[in-house]
C-alpha cells in the first residue's frame, strides 16, 4: 500500500517544484519590467508629490560630536569631504583626528 503512494508522490513533488520556481520566476521577470517600465515613463503633469526643498546656507562652522566621522558630517551638512579637509589644515594630515567638541570650519 505504501509503495503505491509513494509511486504517485514523486510526480506530484517533481510539479510542485517547477510551479514555484515558476512563480518566482514569473514575479521578478514582471517586477523588473514593471520597475523599469515605470522609470522610462514621463512625469505627470499632476503636480510635485513632494515639498521643493529650499537650499539653506551652510553654517561656517560645526562642533564636532561624539560619533561623528567626516563621512557623516559631510553628509549631515552637503559639504564634500575634501572640502572639509581642505578647509580644515588639522585634517589635511590625518582625517581620522576629529576630536569631540572640535569646531570644524564648513566655507569660507
Amino acid at each position: 500500500m505504501v509503495a503505491k503512494i509513494a509511486r504517485f508522490l514523486a510526480p506530484i513533488a517533481l510539479a510542485a517544484v517547477g510551479v514555484g520556481v515558476y512563480l518566482i520566476v514569473h514575479s521578478t521577470v514582471v517586477h523588473h519590467t514593471t520597475t523599469a517600465t515605470q522609470s522610462n515613463s514621463p512625469a505627470v503633469a499632476s503636480g510635485p508629490k513632494h515639498k521643493a526643498r529650499r537650499h539653506r546656507r551652510v553654517p561656517k562652522y560645526y562642533i564636532v560630536r561624539s560619533g561623528d566621522t567626516l563621512g557623516i558630517i559631510s553628509s549631515r551638512m552637503h559639504v564634500p569631504v575634501s572640502v572639509l579637509t581642505t578647509l580644515n589644515a588639522s585634517l589635511e594630515s590625518n582625517p581620522n583626528s576629529l576630536q569631540t567638541g572640535q569646531r570644524l570650519r564648513l566655507r569660507r
